[in-house]
């Protein structure tokens, strides 16, 4: 290549800028200012009430000054139990998997154990109870991994996923619900996590919850 060649494409290369990795906030584009706080609710009424959840239509003033109307699903809240069992191979632990129909999706499903929480029922008490009543087992260690929510834009409902750990198998003791039919799978964690990934797992909680598990093991924050 000549001379003359190389310094033309010199000058027609891009400069490259660095760019600071820090996350930058957010802000409102009419006045560039990050908005805080909460709504302020002007009426609510309730429209829909069923045994598990009600649904109310709010107007609502959130912040920025936006008057709107929300209909929104109302839920206790429910807990999420990854159940872990590294008794056997503590590289590759088993997970306590549930295969459930669920009409809704119109399949069977694999899940991780889950449920609401009761009126004034603690969220602890509540992982305890529901692990016992799917799977038939108890657990003597818990560590609360995260709290997210299934779909903000119209549920108000927040899930909680407990890590549970040093399990111990308690046949008799649990029964699960009348209108529940559950099967108990304990799955290596490297195959939930190959069902995650291949598209085999199609349950939200047990998306998160397998994959945020599996991912801790491997980063340290």
């Amino acid at each position: 290549m000549s001379a003359r060649k190389a310094s033309a494409l010199s000058k027609k290369s891009p400069q490259v800028t660095k760019k600071s990795a820090t996350a930058k906030p957010v802000k409102n584009a009419q006045n560039g200012k990050k908005l805080t706080g909460r709504a302020r609710t002007l009426s609510s009424k309730t429209v829909y009430k069923g045994k598990v959840f009600w649904v109310t239509s709010d107007e609502v003033l959130e912040p920025g000054g936006i008057r709107a109307r929300r209909d929104v699903v109302r839920h206790n809240g429910s807990v999420v139990i990854l159940a872990i069992d590294g008794s056997k191979n503590p590289e590759d632990p088993e997970i306590l998997l549930i295969r459930q129909y669920r009409h809704a999706a119109g399949q069977f499903l694999l899940e991780i154990p889950a449920g609401r929480i009761e009126p004034g029922e603690k969220l602890l008490p509540a992982a305890k109870r529901e692990l016992l009543e799917e799977t038939g087992y108890r657990a003597r260690k818990w560590t609360r991994l995260v709290r997210y929510y299934a779909s903000p834009g119209f549920v108000a409902e927040s899930m909680d996923i407990l890590l549970a750990e040093d399990l111990v198998h308690a046949p008799g003791e649990g029964t699960p619900d009348e209108d529940e039919r559950i099967e108990v799978h304990p799955t290596p964690l490297s195959e939930a996590v190959r069902l995650a990934l291949t598209g085999k797992l199609h349950d939200g909680k047990s998306l998160i919850g397998i994959l945020f598990y599996a991912t801790r093991r491997l980063i340290t924050i």
